[in-house]
């Protein structure tokens, strides 16, 4: 006999099969149980669309009658895009609901599970919630800070070297490593790099794998210095790029415009933007969930500001030595006491190569 951590297990799985498709709602999975089987399957494909419980309650049809409802995330009880999932929860004859985690948004939090149990159904919360919250970190961190989930992702040389003293980066990492990458990026909303990375490897930033979808492309370009030939600001690339800068309209800028790049002028001094208002804008656009991919300036600056939630470090079976380019920027350390602390939460191999799993000590 499978028990309720079980079932929210498989749910967990099936909304893990939308992550970076659905923003900014959450990537809900749902399963039906009756009798010990399971009658009914469903998860939340896209932002407007039926969310997860429906999915597995219209799976399940007349059998959820009398069943089980396990769903991710605390049923909705509100009107957005769709109706109130409790509505149909209620309908459909279930008589007893197993979530999560509770949803954050003060309009919803514990509205959901009161309106439930108000209509006779049993209701349940905290089953499976670590995994759970892992599955919606992105819209958890939304609700909570105000700006997406970040996870910084680095690939470096065992002696912490991100490119050779010329700028040679390709390939740090084997084969492995890099289709991982794609499976992170297609699991996330956008994708972020600074300028210094798009004039020095001109990266394509999509997700070549099968089955995945191109986040959106974030450049931090200050400056306005990226080339106008570079292949994320490609006509077939441009309106699946935003290009943030403090520079006011100029004539690459315009260029930029009519292919279909998107342009974000911010407040800056010298240039320089706040990643923070940044990542606030891009959260009021619906996005929950941002890779930052480098370089080493953006990521130092990431981590001065406490943006970063988890690191995702890559580190291959090589060596380049002091004259490489160091993996982070400046950080401004001048004892060990000032270093930044780091919580190593697992450590893999991928391929040749090794994945450290960390969190920054001051990741809230």
């Amino acid at each position: 006999m499978s028990t309720d951590a079980d079932y929210m297990d498989l749910a967990v799985a099936l909304g893990r099969k939308a992550l970076g498709r659905t923003g900014p709602n959450p990537c809900v999975g749902a399963v039906v149980v009756a009798g010990n089987r399971i009658v009914g399957r469903g998860y939340h494909h896209r932002a407007g669309g039926p969310h997860g419980e429906i999915e597995a309650l219209r799976d399940a049809g007349a059998r959820a009658r009398g069943a089980t409802l396990y769903v991710t995330l605390e049923p909705c009880n509100h009107h957005g895009r769709t109706p109130p999932c409790t509505d149909a929860i209620v309908a459909s004859g279930v008589k007893r609901v197993v979530f999560g985690v509770r949803d954050p948004i003060p309009r919803v939090r514990g509205g959901g599970a009161a309106r439930l149990r108000r209509r006779g159904l049993t209701v349940e919360g905290g089953v499976a919630a670590d995994a759970c919250a892992e599955l919606h970190a992105g819209f958890l961190t939304v609700a909570r800070l105000g700006r997406p989930l970040v996870t910084l992702k680095l690939a470096a040389t065992l002696d912490g070297r991100i490119a050779t003293r010329r700028g040679d980066s390709r390939w740090i990492t084997g084969p492995a490593a890099r289709r991982y990458v794609h499976r992170l990026r297609s699991e996330h909303d956008a994708i972020m790099v600074g300028a210094g990375t798009v004039i020095a490897d001109d990266p394509q930033l999509t997700a070549r794998v099968r089955g995945g979808r191109d986040p959106l492309r974030v450049i931090i370009d200050g400056r306005s210095r990226v080339p106008l030939g570079a292949r994320v600001l490609t006509k077939e690339a441009a309106t699946g790029t935003l290009l943030v800068t403090t520079m006011r309209t100029n004539r690459k800028l315009d260029i930029l415009c009519r292919r279909g790049v998107s342009i974000w002028t911010l407040p800056g001094r010298r240039g320089v933007l706040s990643l923070r208002a940044v990542l606030t804008r891009l959260a009021e656009q619906g996005i929950s969930s941002v890779l930052l991919e480098g370089g080493a300036t953006l990521a130092a600056a990431a981590l001065r500001e406490q943006l970063v939630d988890r690191c995702l470090f890559f580190i291959a079976p090589k060596l380049i030595g002091g004259d490489g380019r160091a993996m982070i920027g400046p950080l401004g350390v001048t004892t060990m006491r000032d270093a930044y602390p780091v919580t190593v939460r697992g450590v893999s191999r991928v391929g040749a190569d090794l994945l450290i799993h960390a969190v920054p000590g001051n990741a809230r």
